[in-house]
């Protein structure tokens, strides 16, 4: 294969099944089930299944951690936070990947990116820990140049770059202007020669846009690819019939 083909190849497609997680725990029952999810996300293609045990376990659980580990057949990415209780439970479960973002309790959903420039000591150490136990070390940044730099002077394997801003713009110049740092970040990665990954809101309607950065090797979707009401109706429905 020459270097023209690997520039067309689609990046990899990681299906993020917390939400699936959310909605179980809302109700505190044993379903919707992100074990059964990752699988089916397996059978439809997906390259990877990610899952972000919080400290908080809002959503995934250990018990998920622990039969995704044994079942997922792809790869397995857990986000978690650079804390040394995550360290431990990650160095303990050995997921394929493991990436580093930033948390607070009362956010919603994940805010921004990994600040490695103001705190590259600290996440040396953990990147390093990963690393000695084959765990491979993403970094999940904001798309600017210098918090790449930093996650290089870290030795990390990975950076995924934040899309949050760029989906959530409104105006087209600003959806533009965002897409340039998002450009901009992934480029120097790849020169520094650091996997580039993506994702943070992308859905149907952007995600075109960040697939034909050619530095993208990989993208992470979540709950924006939880799709099949109409489906689910028509089932429920002829199940009823059948009561009937």
């Amino acid at each position: 294969m020459h270097a023209l083909d690997s520039r067309i190849m689609p990046p990899m497609l990681g299906v993020n099944v917390d939400h699936v997680a959310t909605l179980r725990q809302s109700r505190r029952t044993s379903y919707p089930d992100p074990v059964q999810a990752a699988m089916l996300a397996e059978l439809a293609g997906a390259d990877q299944i990610t899952i972000h045990l919080r400290e908080d376990r809002r959503h995934i659980q250990e018990r998920d951690l622990q039969i995704l580990r044994r079942t997922v057949q792809t790869r397995l990415n857990l986000e978690m936070a650079a804390t040394q209780e995550m360290v431990k439970i990650a160095y303990e479960a050995k997921p394929d990947s493991c990436t580093l973002v930033p948390e607070r309790r009362e956010e919603l959903t994940t805010e921004g990116g990994l600040d490695v420039a103001g705190n590259r000591d600290g996440i040396r150490k953990v990147v390093k820990t990963l690393k000695d136990a084959d765990i491979v070390a993403s970094l999940f940044i904001d798309p600017e140049v210098d918090q790449v730099r930093a996650a290089h002077r870290v030795e990390a394997d990975v950076v995924e770059i934040h899309t949050g801003r760029y989906c959530d713009a409104r105006l087209v110049q600003d959806r533009g202007r965002e897409l340039a740092r998002v450009v901009d970040a992934a480029k120097a990665a790849a020169k520094l020669g650091i996997k580039v990954a993506a994702g943070h809101g992308l859905n149907y309607q952007n995600v075109l846009p960040v697939v034909a950065i050619s530095e993208i090797e990989e993208l992470n979707i979540g709950h924006a690819i939880m799709v099949g009401m109409e489906r689910a109706v028509r089932e429920m429905k002829a199940l009823l019939a059948r009561g009937k």
